[in-house]
């Protein structure tokens, strides 16, 4: 197969029990350039020193940094209407769009979106009127109605280090009375484990967090002390239902709750379904599928 246009969406620690080492997933993620006749590469999360291995000389970055050649300006955003400001691209040069999108880290995937467009010819009128139509999907940074007037800020359809501070950060702007964070465990790191978890644990901040709920294995053995190292309050569960059950318990009205975790063996969107305005919106969580429900009672059952 040969790809009119491959889009390197980062470099990051992933599947480290297989890949190792961080520059092995460089050679693995940009080796599509081999077979792609562009190939775009995201300017903000991959390293210069993994351009080397870009076989192509047919290129285009994209992100929020000026160095990058299509690119989103921020001008204004909240929480409800997501980001205001400028695509810019060498084609149309700036357009106004708003994204609908939360956390600014996803306003990467729409520029993306608007710079494959542009190579695939379609208008400028085309591509901003495409752009305000996307909308977070279930379990990436999709915003939900919890219980208590709550904001639930899932983001709990998979998770690696960088993604999960990315939704701290996220988390920390909303300006809510108590916010707690729903931590679980980040899979396939191999011997990088400790580290990506201490990352994420460094990353939570006593100032901003009411409350750190880890879920897993891992989390608890990693992730748990660095938060506590840093003054946060935390709960450690092993299954995503227990934290799920605590943190109705010391929620407070208002409160914005973040869930990230990976997906198998850890399902943070499990915690989320007890916190739910209604019952009727378990359908916007991710997994929710009769095979998926059936492989979660088997897990949960073993």
């Amino acid at each position: 197969i040969h790809a009119d246009i491959a889009v390197v969406t980062g470099v990051t620690n992933e599947h480290m029990e297989f890949f190792k080492t961080l520059d092995a997933v460089a050679q693995e993620e940009l080796a599509v350039s081999q077979f792609s006749s562009l190939t775009v590469v995201n300017r903000d999360d991959v390293l210069g020193e993994f351009v080397k291995y870009v076989n192509t000389s047919s290129i285009d970055t994209y992100g929020l940094s000026g160095s990058a050649e299509y690119r989103f300006v921020v001008e204004d955003s909240s929480l409800e209407e997501g980001f205001r400001g400028k695509f810019i691209s060498l084609e149309f040069g700036e357009m106004p769009v708003t994204l609908h999108v939360v956390g600014e880290h996803n306003t990467k995937a729409a520029v993306a979106a608007g710079l494959v467009a542009a190579k695939m010819g379609l208008s400028a009128k085309e591509i901003a009127a495409g752009l305000e139509k996307i909308r977070p999907v279930k379990g990436r940074m999709n915003l939900l109605k919890g219980l208590e007037d709550s904001i639930l800020l899932d983001d709990s359809y998979n998770s690696s280090a960088v993604t999960a501070v990315a939704a701290l950060q996220t988390l920390y702007k909303i300006q809510a009375p108590q916010r707690i964070a729903i931590l679980g465990s980040i899979n396939e790191m191999g011997e990088l484990s400790q580290s990506e978890h201490e990352k994420v644990g460094n990353a939570c901040d006593p100032n901003a967090l009411a409350w750190v709920v880890t879920v897993g294995k891992m989390a608890e053995k990693y992730l748990a002390p660095a938060a506590k190292e840093r003054g946060c309050q935390v709960r450690s569960f092993k299954e995503a239902y227990d934290a799920g059950a605590f943190v109705r318990k010391v929620m407070e009205p208002r409160a914005a709750i973040l869930a990230k975790g990976s997906q198998n063996g850890v399902f943070t969107e499990e915690a989320l379904k007890l916190l739910l305005h209604s019952t009727e919106e378990e359908g916007q969580l991710v997994r929710q599928s009769p095979q998926w429900l059936k492989l979660k009672q088997e897990y949960y059952s073993s």
